[in-house]
């Protein structure tokens, strides 16, 4: 074929194979996204994965022709047009991920895009073997993972904002009663305000993701009946 020889001009049947490789690497994987109502789902994902598919094969194009060229000593580098397009996706995938308060979202979003283009830069270059193996790692890391990570014990973390006045309850007896129910307690920052005789208390707290529900509400009633506490809020 003709990636076994760098010389050889590329005959279309081999280019719609490449393209094709790439797009349905990046229907497969883009589906995924889509399903989970991602901002980048089935359109981004086949357009990155075909666009640095068909930048490899540019860049093939270009290094083909340098060596067709008689008494020229420039030879361009074939890795330096994909470097650029991974570069240019990383932009993309920052736009992906979201934080909102403690919760991060797009982690995963901006890997598949990183990793689409990986594999669309493999079958541009005629690397097939590598972007089909590329491909069925990445559906199993979508499709069969995430059924095997519910049976895996997680931790949550959240902050509990407690706000009472001077005279309340003392800060070492809140976190007994944090503690109490099962909540760990990471951290603390305090917040006092004399002018407004209260005082701020945020405790960042860890505890298992399966128990948040029930802690939640049973931190809430514990605090809620304490002296001097004016509001409580979980975030």
């Amino acid at each position: 074929m003709a990636f076994l020889n760098p010389v050889a001009a590329l005959d279309l049947k081999e280019v719609l194979m490449r393209v094709g490789f790439a797009m349905a690497a990046g229907l497969i994987l883009g589906l995924e996204r889509e399903s989970h109502g991602r901002a980048a789902g089935l359109k981004t994902t086949i357009l990155a994965c075909v666009a640095s598919c068909l930048a490899m094969i540019l860049s093939e194009d270009f290094y083909r022709e340098s060596l067709n060229q008689v008494g020229t000593a420039m030879r361009p580098d074939r890795a330096r047009l994909a470097a650029g397009i991974l570069t240019g996706i990383g932009f993309l995938g920052a736009g992906a991920i979201i934080r909102q308060g403690t919760l991060v979202r797009g982690v995963t979003t901006a890997a598949v895009l990183w990793f689409i283009t990986i594999l669309g830069l493999a079958f541009g270059s005629g690397h097939i073997l590598i972007g089909v193996i590329g491909t069925l790692i990445a559906i199993f890391a979508l499709f069969a993972l995430p059924h095997m990570e519910q049976h895996v014990k997680k931790d949550y973390y959240a902050t509990v904002t407690v706000v009472l006045g001077l005279n309340g309850i003392s800060d070492d007896e809140i976190r007994g009663r944090l503690e109490g129910v099962g909540v760990r307690v990471q951290r603390v920052c305090f917040d006092y305000d004399l002018a407004a005789s209260s005082r701020t208390l945020n405790w960042d707290v860890k505890m298992r993701r399966n128990e948040v529900f029930t802690l939640t509400r049973q931190v809430a009633e514990n605090l809620i009946a304490c002296p001097g506490v004016i509001r409580v809020k979980w975030g």
